[in-house]
């Protein structure tokens, strides 16, 4: 019976480390692709104000907002 719960609680040890690396990878990706949009973002405000589109209302309704950072 011993054996048995140590067997399955290498098992459960091993899953939750496979959860944490897992977890991290989404961290960095999600970092990056929120680095990804702030760049569009800006670019897109650039090309904006060129073309004498950036008015108030757009700005408003910008697609990302910093305050989502964790």
């Amino acid at each position: 019976m011993k054996e048995r719960i140590e067997t399955r609680l290498a098992e459960l040890r091993e899953e939750f480390a496979t959860g944490q690396r897992m977890l991290a990878d989404l961290d960095e990706k999600r970092e990056k692709l929120r680095e990804s949009m702030l760049r569009i973002a800006g670019a897109i405000q650039v090309l904006e104000e060129m073309t004498g589109e950036g008015g108030e209302a757009e700005e408003e309704a910008s697609p990302v907002h910093t305050s989502d950072q964790p």
